[in-house]
């Protein structure tokens, strides 16, 4: 087989690149381990945060901006919801340190992308959260608000399930339950070795999540930390549930390490189970040795540390949890660059736990810089680790 560009890899990434390159005119073969949308990799677990405000840096703002306007585009074609702008609320302490992805302040430095962006937003005083949401009980008085309207959530599955149906109604084929074994550049090209047999290239586009440093290893295998991290849907008490519904998403920042918060979402339409979950740093593992199961108190330990005290209505019983995992950098940030040593293989990952909201802008970008090196953005180059 042969096709302009193989993209390897179909999650949140990888299935917005093969998109994007049916969109502009290649050939492309899309592989997958896997048969996407599936559960193995990062992707997975029913809705993800979006918000147009980035306190990891206005680098982001373009990529989240694009992927609101595709992610639009995408249900008028396919008819599905796909992004939910209920609003989400960032809350963090305005007297002691908090920590979000390796950023400190990252309340008031969303704050700041949002005023230099023109970014619709409000900053709340912790009178104001309370009266506006009296169900988060846990407010304290240092405490500071921002309130992004257009902010939500996106359901992963559904994104990516849309992005593959799209690239196969325009002539991508898509590879799935196939393990890429080897990629090697040669002087024409480049020849993917996989358990389905070889296939032929221009250009290959990695996108692999937390296979990257597996199938790539070097400076990849050093840099990229698999991460294990578990969701949680906790039981709500029926008096509170109409309350729960109406809720924004809930980011907040309660101490000064980056575990130290969690993230929530309202309780979505025909459920009555609130999603919660935070982000564990200190577990790294290999994905082949990925603990897949919940093991028991996970969520128990969820709510005492974050949720008891903060939210009323939510019970500590977990009804159901997912298992995921995240690939990450050490500064928290991207790599969308190519290869140190072949310039036919480009690189999408890893996306350190805040990917899915950029995934959209992300496919474009890449597809519009592949044939252009200059067009790489430099904020998100492998050089920084090297």
């Amino acid at each position: 087989m042969h096709a302009d560009v193989v993209v390897i890899g179909l999650g949140a990434m990888g299935s917005s690149v093969l998109y994007q390159l049916v969109r502009a005119g290649y050939s492309a073969i899309g592989l997958d381990r896997h048969d996407p949308p599936h559960r193995f990799g990062s992707s997975h677990g029913e809705t993800r945060v979006t918000r147009l405000a980035i306190g990891e840096g206005a680098e982001f703002v373009p990529l989240v901006a694009m992927s609101h306007a595709i992610w639009r585009e995408l249900e008028r074609e396919t008819g599905e919801t796909l992004l939910v702008e209920c609003g989400a609320l960032m809350i963090g302490s305005d007297a002691a340190p908090t920590l979000h992805h390796g950023k400190a302040d990252f309340v008031r430095r969303t704050i700041a992308v949002a005023e230099a962006n023109a970014i619709a937003h409000e900053a709340l005083d912790a009178d104001v959260i309370r009266g506006r949401y009296p169900s988060l009980i846990g407010v304290g008085e240092a405490d500071i608000g921002y309130f992004e309207p257009s902010a939500g959530y996106v359901f992963p599955e559904r994104i990516i399930a849309s992005e593959l149906a799209l690239a196969r109604r325009g002539g991508a084929r898509v590879l799935t339950e196939t393990e890429v074994l080897r990629v090697e550049q040669g002087p024409d090209g480049v020849r993917i070795g996989t358990t389905n047999g070889t296939i032929s290239t221009d250009r290959v586009i990695v996108a692999a999540g937390i296979w990257t440093g597996p199938l790539l290893g070097g400076v990849y295998d050093a840099t990229l930390a698999v991460r294990r991290q578990v969701l949680h849907w906790f039981e709500t008490e029926p008096d509170e549930l109409d309350v729960l519904r109406e809720l924004p998403v809930v980011i907040w920042q309660h101490g000064a390490g980056n575990g130290d918060y969690f993230y929530s979402f309202p309780v979505l339409p025909g459920q009555t189970s609130f999603k919660a979950a935070s982000e564990q740093h200190g577990e790294t593992c290999s994905p082949d040795r990925l603990d897949r199961a919940v093991r028991p108190g996970e969520a128990e330990v969820l709510f005492d540390r974050h949720l008891r005290g903060r939210i009323r209505g939510v019970g500590p019983a977990a009804r159901r949890s997912a298992v995921c995992a995240y690939a990450v950098t050490p500064d928290h940030g991207f790599i969308i660059d190519r290869h140190p040593e072949h310039d036919r293989i480009h690189v999408v990952s890893a996306c350190s736990g805040h990917g899915f909201k950029h995934s959209g802008g992300i496919g474009h970008a890449v597809v519009a810089a592949l044939n252009d090196p200059a067009a790489s953005d430099p904020n998100f180059a492998l050089a920084r680790f090297m």
